[in-house]
């Protein structure tokens, strides 16, 4: 079963083990391991290529322990070429890949911990912790497929982990591979229930679905858990909205309002449930608030047009009514072009 990994960490354990015994039974010279240029293998690393076999491997060990110790010293780019330096002695290091991956994702350079970690996972297909780690950089820098096939790997390795669950059900999600990431979602609730994440993604993927009785329960069940946090709050509003519960929508987003002022996606959204509940004046307020907060909210912008054409309707077709409409219909479309329902209703109302 881990025929690629334990060889290797057998030798590094009796290269470690042999340097205890000297240690304790010989007399050797000092060696101030403080100073990072002092940590060097005791081969000339322009000699790979010409030493035998058990010579490269030990070399490589030592290499390895090298670079453990600079990245503990926090001598990363040295390191690196430790690291490097070790792969070449012993292309099938699993570790020194591993050890590489982790220290380029703390410098921040994904993509080639990605390819690091990968390479760690080829020698190595037991490793959870490379399979994890592929995953989380990869998610990092977008790149869902590579991502979700490494957080699916370390799922099947540990099928009791709720966050490569978790992780797996969110890259599904931007895959817009909808009945993988429900599957994996439902695995992460199960695996651990008194988490929020997990409902959320959920809430979101029975919305797709338009299935809003499932989206409902599940949003309830996340704020249950989040507390009064208004992102869920607003979460569970839209899903009223969608299944036609006006009521319920203004009540929570005026609870998620009080809680955070400058939230303009809760403001849009209580202009447009105050629309359907036919209180306008009300409904202009709040879209706004909605574009005062964000000016290039191309959906309050449009939902401010409807209110000011209706309350110019009420008011016996108000011109001036009428222009602030169509004023903020072309704001609209100017910052979102791709609206040809909102273009035919500006040439209806302009004439």
């Amino acid at each position: 079963m881990f025929k690629n990994s334990i060889p290797t960490m057998s030798f590094v354990v009796i290269i470690l083990l042999s340097g205890i015994i000297c240690f304790s039974g010989c007399e050797l010279p000092q060696k101030n391991t403080a100073d990072p240029n002092m940590l060097v293998a005791d081969y000339p690393e322009d000699t790979a290529a010409v030493a035998p076999p058990e010579a490269s491997q030990e070399r490589a060990v030592s290499a390895y322990v090298d670079a453990m110790m600079l990245n503990d010293l926090n001598e990363r780019e040295q390191a690196i070429r430790k690291l490097n330096f070790a792969i070449e002695l012993d292309p099938k290091f699993s570790l020194a890949y591993s050890l590489k991956g982790d220290i380029l994702q703390g410098m921040e350079k994904y993509e080639d911990s990605a390819n690091a970690y990968e390479q760690a996972t080829l020698h190595d297909p037991w490793s959870f912790k490379d399979f994890f780690n592929l995953g989380k950089v990869c998610q990092i820098i977008k790149q869902w497929t590579r991502a979700a096939k490494a957080f699916v790997s370390a799922c099947k390795l540990d099928p009791q982990h709720y966050p490569a669950h978790l992780k797996a059900a969110q890259c599904y999600y931007e895959l817009k591979a909808y009945d993988d990431s429900l599957t994996y979602a439902e695995k992460a609730k199960e695996l651990d229930p008194n988490r929020a994440d997990p409902e959320l993604l959920l809430g979101d993927l029975f919305e797709i679905r338009k299935d809003h009785t499932q989206a409902i329960n599940a949003y309830r069940r996340a704020l249950e858990l989040e507390g009064n946090n208004p992102a869920v709050m607003v979460s569970l509003a839209r899903a009223y909205l969608r299944a036609g519960r006006y009521s319920s929508a203004k009540e929570l987003l005026t609870d998620a309002i009080s809680i955070n002022a400058e939230n303009s996606m809760a403001y849009q959204y209580l202009g447009f449930a105050q629309l359907k509940l036919k209180e306008t004046v009300d409904a202009v307020k709040s879209y706004r608030q909605a574009v005062e907060i964000n000016e290039n909210d191309w959906m309050a912008r449009k939902g401010l047009g409807v209110a000011y054409m209706l309350m110019a309707m009420k008011n016996q077709n108000d011109e001036k009514l009428r222009a602030l409409a169509i004023e903020q219909w072309n704001i609209s479309l100017q910052i979102k072009p791709q609206q040809p329902k909102l273009s035919q209703l500006i040439k209806r109302y302009s004439n």
